[in-house]
């Protein structure tokens, strides 16, 4: 590993009290020093970081990268270079791959071709039940043994209630978190949309908010029974948001994320069947995405994910309730992120946490700042510097996105990963 030394950028890690212009030192993959220069550091590479912002590398806590199972769409090869130039030096996968992350052979062989790569590193949730089929349960402590950093029946649902409950009691035994995207699978049975103005006057089968509060008001029942960790992903109404500030402020053991887009886009998105903006969960009213907005400032949502789902361009090209839902997040997410300083009048060492180190904590991960003897895991950017998202400038495999032709500011000129230097 090469020796490092990044000169005059401003260090941000609200976790480390950073806010400063100064110099890091990174030897042996680890953050050597900040300020003043190690005994006997030597550097090989020297990077002039005037007028970039350093920070932690960003921590996606939800990245389809299709393999193994849909390598047409894309690769963990394509997607982890992706990431790093990107900025995203941790990526998350759900278990719903194919095979299904059910068994430890298959988080090896996620881990094996990730490390091939030399990129972005992956970490992986583990299937609750076996084969995602909602009945029986996996074999917990041993895909923990292998790696997993939590577990998930990802978009399935489970058979019953009380198998989610000996599902749950099991993960609490074994320290293992929950991820639950919380959707009731009886209120969204053949559902394409949000259960509002557009969908009914495009005639597509709806969404209720109701599919989510339902899944959200189970889980913390059961939570606040079992003790269990659960981390909700990709919340998207209002009344979500209230119900989980009610549960934190009880103590129960509860986290909860956003998908980027849906922090800047509603159900408006999908005018004209715009399939570029057809997700799952789905895009919902203006009032709930500034009560997602809200949530973020004030902290009732803990985190921001890209919910990367890469598709081929045919994916998109059917009728919008035939299409695939799903958006290429992974070349957007910082820029679309730093939207919301200006937007949400928060600090930039807020939000930058909310990408970083909260995701690692959510993970269990020791990475995601800047201490001292931290992994060398880091972002450069140039707060500044515009860009045009194009399908040709983005690394991943998927040009899948609603954001197509719209200029945003924020462009990763670095990424170092384990101490490895990655340039955009």
């Amino acid at each position: 590993m090469s020796n490092i030394l990044i000169q005059n950028g401003r260090l941000i890690d609200l976790q480390n009290k950073l806010d400063q212009i100064d110099s890091l030192y990174i030897r042996d993959g680890k953050i050597s020093s900040i300020g003043s220069a190690p005994d006997q550091f030597v550097a090989d590479t020297t990077i002039d970081a005037k007028g970039l912002i350093v920070c932690p590398g960003l921590i996606d806590l939800c990245a389809r990268l299709r393999e193994p199972g849909a390598e047409h769409k894309a690769t963990i090869a394509s997607e982890t270079h992706a990431a790093a130039k990107a900025g995203i030096t941790l990526l998350c996968m759900p278990p719903d791959t194919n095979p299904v992350i059910d068994e430890p052979a298959i988080v090896e062989l996620i881990q094996k071709r990730a490390q091939q790569q030399q990129a972005a590193n992956i970490v992986t949730l583990g299937a609750l039940t076996r084969g995602l089929a909602g009945h029986q349960l996996s074999e917990m402590a041993a895909l923990k043994k292998a790696g997993c950093v939590g577990i998930s029946n990802a978009l399935q649902p489970m058979e019953s209630s009380k198998v989610l409950r000996h599902a749950m009691e099991y993960a609490a035994t074994h320290e293992l978190t929950l991820h639950v995207v919380p959707m009731n699978r009886t209120l969204t049975q053949g559902g394409v949309a949000h259960e509002g103005e557009v969908a009914t006057r495009l005639g597509l089968q709806v969404i209720p908010v109701s599919a989510e509060t339902v899944a959200i008001a189970q889980h913390i029942a059961l939570a606040e029974e079992t003790g269990a960790k659960v981390h909700f992903g990709r919340i998207t109404s209002a009344r979500a948001v209230d119900m989980i500030d009610r549960a934190k402020q009880r103590g129960v053991p509860i986290t909860a994320d956003v998908a980027i887009h849906n922090l800047h886009l509603t159900e408006s998105s999908i005018e004209h069947f715009n399939s570029q903006a057809h997700v799952l969960p789905p895009l919902r009213a203006s009032s709930d995405r500034d009560a997602l907005r809200a949530a973020f400032k004030n902290g009732v949502i803990d985190a921001i994910c890209s919910d990367h789902q890469p598709h081929e361009a045919d994916a998109k090209l059917n009728p919008f309730p035939v299409t695939e839902p799903g958006i290429s997040g992974i070349d957007t997410l910082l820029s679309l992120s730093l939207m919301l300083v200006e937007e949400l009048d928060i600090d930039i060492a807020t939000l930058l946490n909310k990408l970083t180190y909260i995701p690692a904590t959510i993970l269990n991960s020791n990475r995601g700042s800047l201490a001292v003897a931290a992994t060398a895991d880091l972002c450069l950017y140039d707060p500044n510097e515009a860009w045009t998202v194009t399908k040709e400038r983005f690394n991943s495999a998927g040009k899948n996105t609603p954001f197509l032709n719209k200029e945003l500011k924020g462009k990763v000129k670095h990424t170092i990963i384990d101490g490895q230097l990655f340039s955009a």
